[in-house]
């Protein structure tokens, strides 16, 4: 298991924190993210939400892309 892998309760719980902290520091921003919507559905979560589940629908094996090889 990589680093990356073995510590993932560790990245989430940090970038939780940090999403926290740059809305505490920045909320006008972050407001201004919040109200892009069409039809009652957020932009930005709607946007990500497909980059994370695109690559599971076309099966891509991250192994196989030199890039992202971790071994």
């Amino acid at each position: 298991m990589s680093v990356f892998e073995r510590y993932l309760t560790v990245w989430v719980f940090l970038c939780i924190v940090i999403g926290i902290a740059l809305g505490q520091f920045f909320p006008a921003a972050f407001q201004s993210i919040g109200r892009m919507e069409i039809a009652q559905v957020n932009l930005p979560v709607g946007l990500l939400i497909w980059v994370m589940i695109i690559p599971m629908l076309v099966k891509v094996d991250f192994g196989g892309v030199s890039s992202f090889s971790v071994q």
